[in-house]
């Protein structure tokens, strides 16, 4: 049945929108501003260095004009600074402003957006514009000025200022003084200065909060991951030896697997076999014996004196130390006897082993969330982070966080980084898409991402578009890994050192941050079995003897390389897709700030295959440039318009071009 109410929706919301009586109703709308995620709920990030352009839509109603400017101020700053904003279309008529500010230093900063009807401004332009029509009899149009710049006299901070006005009032009120010349007084670009300097902020309004930007120091977005396990490396103390070695190929993140005490309960033998040999080492996952747990260093890698002194070395390597944050336990470790309260227990007082259907991990028990002592289990757990913080450990890599509550992360990282703000997290969270987001949210500086398993030309185009330009990437920042101890794709199984060139560069060149696992240095691709990701021999249950001398090395050097030397590669959202003509390649360019990288690369392991790159006129490059390949050392020269390429396995799988202008 139609609804009988006589109070309309309408009307409702109108007496909603009414201002109580002794306020003037508002005229101006700020709405739209940017950058912004989920109505402010939760903070943009950027990084140290950065400039954010904030923007917004401003407008009233009539045609009077407006001023904005932002307001903001840094952590720890009590006083806010300001930025005028200006129209960033102004030749369309359009309502957006905007304005870039620096970040200098981490931790949240807070804008907001305050604009104003510019009165003075206003009555200026419209005596203008009367004088270019040769409009006779402005008298009234100048009397009205008067007032103005009476007040204005008034308000003005310094003398000159107050001088130049005062005159400026003496000249319009001379009755003798010809219209033309006080025309010449008001319209002056002088006065017009004085006056809005220190002007009215006339039905002043702002945005109704504050918004935060959270600002994380550069290795949040940008860096090359090196993963290895310790134990066949020769432990904490071989993995320094190997630190000059991996600044030499340009690696910036060196990311450790669990390093502390191995129960022996259930251990798991070699390709994850129920029952271990005398000599099996275990997976380093399964945390906790009698040395102790979480908070311990494995007495075959070292001591905690031994990663204090890896750290530190890595720091005089410009290497950061990433360390796996696991939470679970072996049925050894000490938590168990200690606080069998933070575990679940059947009716029957036995514990449940962790499982992820199909999967099974019989070595090792998930805490209790819901434990009557979660307060405590919390504590203990920011203990132990603390611990390996002061030991310099500045980047973690959390283990599976989608499966821990989220309150627990927005809690912990918010006590870690009052602790120590450099601090980064990176959530190994293959999961849904909005559960990945929202972590992202609470404060994780980084995340594991799908691209292992986009490897066609639309996956490609279509995934790395979604982070670069569908909101995500004001809060969403990816780490690219090619490979994982867990995974090893299809792709690399079957398509031979072609398709670890081919992944490689395009991690490298898409994502600001990538990483890789050791061994695919040396096209490591047999698996466990046909149709399975995991490998033959995993390195998680059995002990190597690893080096760092992989055919593929020379390529991964280059590439970090490049990836120093281009701001363009430090950045997401500055990619531009080019057509190819052909499924079997895959192109794009990145720019920043003068720096144009094109990338072409051939998805195609197994046969040539040849096209072209489109290069569109909008990328703003000359008609003919000179490319140079910063794989090859060759020059090539490129026009806006079609390229020919032609890209070869064992022969070429990449192009990453620089533009010399």
């Amino acid at each position: 049945m139609p609804d009988r109410n006589p109070q309309s929706t309408v009307a409702v919301a109108a007496r909603r929108a009414r201002p109580a009586p002794e306020q003037a109703p508002r005229r101006i709308l700020i709405q739209y501003p940017s950058p912004l995620v989920d109505g402010g709920r939760y903070p943009a990030k950027r990084c140290v260095g950065d400039r954010v352009r904030i923007s917004a839509d401003v407008f009233r109603d009539g045609h009077e004009l407006l001023r904005a400017v932002v307001r903001y101020r840094g952590p720890g700053d009590r006083r806010w600074r300001e930025a005028e904003l200006r129209r960033i279309d102004a030749h369309l008529g359009g309502v957006r402003w905007a304005i870039e500010i620096g970040l200098d230093r981490c931790g949240g900063w807070q804008y907001t957006i305050e604009a104003w009807t510019d009165v003075f401004g206003t009555w200026r332009d419209e005596l203008e514009r009367k004088v270019a029509a040769s409009q006779q009899d402005l008298a009234g149009e100048l009397s009205e000025g008067i007032v103005l710049l009476r007040a204005a006299a008034q308000r003005a901070r310094s003398n000159r200022a107050r001088t130049l006005i005062e005159g400026a009032v003496q000249a319009l009120g001379d009755r003798s003084a010809p219209q033309e010349s006080k025309h010449d007084v008001a319209l002056a670009e002088e006065l017009f200065a004085a006056v809005e300097r220190d002007q009215e902020r006339h039905g002043k309004v702002s945005l109704e909060q504050p918004v935060t930007i959270e600002v994380d120091g550069e290795r949040a977005r940008f860096g090359a991951w090196y993963e290895l396990f310790p134990r066949s490396w020769g432990g904490l103390a071989g993995v320094r030896k190997q630190l000059p070695r991996l600044a030499e190929l340009g690696f910036d993140v060196l990311y450790l697997p669990p390093i502390h005490p191995i129960g022996l309960t259930n251990r798991k033998g070699r390709d994850n076999a129920l029952t271990a040999g005398p000599k099996d080492p275990g997976s380093p996952w399964a945390i906790g014996d009698r040395d102790g747990g979480h908070e311990a260093v494995h007495r075959g890698l070292g001591t905690i004196d031994d990663l204090r002194a890896l750290t530190a070395a890595a720091r005089e390597h410009g290497i950061d130390v990433a360390l796996d944050f696991a939470i679970q336990c072996s049925a050894d470790h000490p938590w168990l006897r200690e606080h069998p309260e933070w575990f679940h227990h059947r009716p029957d007082g036995t514990l449940k082993y962790a499982e992820n259907p199909p999967k099974r991990y019989q070595d090792i028990y998930n805490v209790n969330w819901e434990s009557e002592d979660w307060r405590g289990l919390w504590d203990a757990l920011l203990r132990v982070m603390l611990q390996w913080v002061d030991c310099g450990v500045k980047v973690f890599r959390v283990d599976n966080p989608h499966t821990k509550p989220f309150a627990f992360w927005s809690w912990l990282i918010g006590e870690v980084h009052a602790h120590d703000r450099d601090v980064i997290f990176l959530a190994e969270a293959f999961t849904r898409r909005a559960v990945m987001r929202h972590l992202a949210k609470l404060g994780f500086s980084q995340s594991y991402t799908y691209f292992t398993w986009k490897n066609a030309r639309w996956e490609l185009t279509e995934y790395v578009s979604e982070l670069a330009y569908s909101g995500e990437q004001e809060y969403f920042r990816p780490n690219f890994f090619a490979n994982t101890p867990d995974i090893l794709h299809a792709y690399l199984q079957q398509g031979g050192p072609a398709a670890f060139e081919a992944r490689l560069v395009l991690a490298a060149t898409l994502s600001p941050s990538y990483g890789i696992y050791s061994g695919y240095e040396s096209f490591e691709n047999v698996a466990v079995r046909e149709g399975s990701e995991e490998y033959l021999h995993s390195e998680k249950y059995e002990l190597r003897s690893r080096a760092l001398d992989g055919p593929l090395l020379p390529l991964i050097q280059r590439l970090n390389f490049a990836r120093r030397e281009n701001r363009a590669l430090h950045e997401l959202s500055n990619i531009t897709f080019l057509d190819t003509a052909n499924d079997g390649l895959v192109a794009y360019a990145k720019q920043s700030q003068g720096n144009t990288v094109i990338v072409v690369v051939s998805i195609d392991p197994h046969l040539a295959q040849e096209g072209v790159a489109v290069v569109p006129a909008n990328l703003g490059l000359p008609p003919s440039f000179g490319a140079h390949d910063l794989l090859s050392d060759e020059r090539y020269q490129w026009r806006i318009g079609p390229n020919y390429v032609r890209l070869a396995p064992g022969v070429r799988q990449a192009h990453v071009l620089r533009v010399e202008h």
